[in-house]
């Protein structure tokens, strides 16, 4: 990780401005992460929850104002070294973005190669490790169109842990399933957000703020408002 230690902010974002095709969608925001939290992003569609999700993860560059993500200065990424930034994020979408012509452990061992790894022994440990810590040790050799929603969805959450990441950034990632499926997520993504990792998820189940505790982060037209953790 570049230049990051137990004690530094994951996030640091200081009057920080995203357009997209022209447009302004966030604007002056200031925003600090610290290890060991868990952060829920909530808005309504168009507010510009992704846009900074996105921003974070350097998919849209910063229009103005200075971030830095895990160690990283947000304005030295650009395409050919954004994969040194995404090693040090776990990235998990609503849509899953699974590939269905390999198995759960190809789709992991996929991501590993990517990023590096080439010793067959430390990715098959890897991969079992990180399927054991979502619930599907013994599912490895499914296929993706096999699994159930909420494991396919497990399945991201383990591809987002392969390079054990300090920061889980996670887009909507119950919108497409049922309650109780969903709830088993809310759990799962809040047993990653302790000791030194921490996770932001935008949402719009404002249910889940009363059964599991977070700090709440709030897009309003562009701009972000933070408000105290809220009691599970």
């Amino acid at each position: 990780m570049a230049g990051l230690n137990s004690s530094s902010n994951l996030v640091e974002l200081h009057d920080v401005s995203v357009t997209q095709d022209e447009h302004v969608v966030i604007r002056s925001v200031n925003l600090s992460i610290v290890p060991g939290e868990f952060i829920y992003l909530i808005g309504k569609t168009g507010s510009g929850k992704s846009s900074l999700l996105r921003a974070l993860y350097a998919d849209l560059p910063l229009a103005s104002g200075r971030g830095m993500v895990c160690g990283h200065d947000l304005s030295t990424i650009h395409r050919k070294n954004v994969h040194i930034l995404r090693r040090d994020l776990g990235i998990v979408f609503q849509d899953f973005s699974l590939l269905h012509d390999r198995s759960a452990e190809e789709n992991l061992a996929f991501v590993l190669r990517a990023t590096g790894w080439s010793e067959t022994t430390a990715i098959h440990q890897r991969i079992q490790t990180c399927l054991e810590a979502v619930g599907l040790g013994t599912k490895g050799y499914k296929m993706p169109h096999t699994l159930s929603g909420g494991e396919q969805q497990r399945l991201s959450i383990a591809r987002a842990l392969l390079n054990e990441p300090p920061l889980i950034v996670a887009d909507e990632p119950t919108g497409n399933l049922d309650p109780e499926t969903t709830e088993g997520i809310l759990v799962l993504l809040h047993e990653l957000a302790q000791d030194n990792r921490s996770v932001i998820m935008a949402t719009h189940d404002h249910e889940a703020f009363k059964r599991h505790p977070g700090r709440v982060l709030q897009c309003i037209d562009g701009q972000v408002s933070s408000f105290d953790t809220v009691p599970g």
